[in-house]
């Protein structure tokens, strides 16, 4: 089974292009993040013309998440336990909830859709509101590991981090003075690794950046950041067999400013029944 991430930076301006690769590149489930849409304005036909269901969560012109598959999707659920909202003049649980999380249970297998607040400046209000998004969702993730150790798990998604110096390849981004660098943030992610959960792109692709900044030439000079991912539990790293930076979705007319992630797992089962595309 093929799973993959990518943040199309609108669902809505972007349709063709990602059911396109979702065909071409032999894709069963994709988690998508900033759709910038409502579920009902989601452009469902293109995907159900090539074989795809889509479950969707956006509540305005800005985030939102979504899952297009073509095995069944089950246990459908908007927001984690203990996830905190965000809103300029409210306060703690007064803030209402982002659309930035979504899951879904395909064969089995637990996935998260999830878009990282970005922080938008290391004193700003946003920062604290990432950083308390990551711990409670970290908290949550330890406790779903804890009731089933066995369970395949993979949370994917913009984590708006590059975790290591190595993931962070744009010049502007300096330490001590931008987000995505910053000890809170690297210290938030490595809390994943820590309980548990399990890089499992790394092992395969060991180096290369996920998004490049639309501005000053960021993309043919390679100065991008790895900031997209897919954790799994233990579970589902015992069974990844392969994972892809699909680098060449930055490239051509009007991409995103994120390339797709992808993993291949062994399921031990049958090849399954797919819908053919002509």
């Amino acid at each position: 089974m093929r799973i993959a991430t990518w943040n199309v930076n609108s669902i809505r301006s972007r349709f063709a292009r990602v059911v396109d690769w979702l065909v071409s590149e032999d894709v069963d489930v994709l988690g998508m993040q900033e759709i910038k849409c409502k579920p009902e304005q989601f452009p469902v036909e293109a995907f159900e013309a090539a074989g795809y269901e889509v479950v969707a969560h956006g509540l305005d012109q800005w985030n939102g998440v979504a899952f297009a598959s073509r095995v069944p999707m089950t246990d459908v659920e908007t927001n984690f336990t203990g996830q905190p909202g965000f809103k300029k003049g409210f306060e703690g649980s007064e803030a209402p909830l982002e659309a930035r999380a979504l899951a879904v249970t395909v064969e089995g297998i637990r996935l998260w859709s999830l878009y990282v607040p970005n922080g938008r400046g290391l004193d700003d209000p946003h920062m604290a509101y990432k950083l308390n998004w990551l711990d409670q969702l970290a908290s949550q993730t330890s406790k779903w590991l804890n009731e089933s150790p066995d369970q395949i798990l993979a949370l994917m998604g913009d984590w708006n981090i590059a975790p290591s110096d190595a993931d962070m390849g744009d010049p502007s981004f300096i330490q001590g003075e931008s987000t995505h660098i910053s000890p809170k943030e690297r210290a938030a992610f490595h809390e994943f690794l820590d309980i548990g959960m399990v890089d499992v792109v790394r092992s395969f692709v060991p180096t290369g950046y996920t998004y490049w900044d639309y501005k000053q030439l960021k993309f043919p000079k390679n100065e991008g950041m790895r900031i997209d991912f897919i954790l799994g539990s233990k579970a589902l790293a015992d069974i990844c067999i392969d994972a892809k930076i699909h680098r060449d979705e930055r490239k051509g007319d009007a991409p995103s400013d994120h390339v797709p992630v992808s993993i291949d797992i062994d399921t031990g089962e049958a090849e399954l029944d797919r819908p053919m595309i002509f």
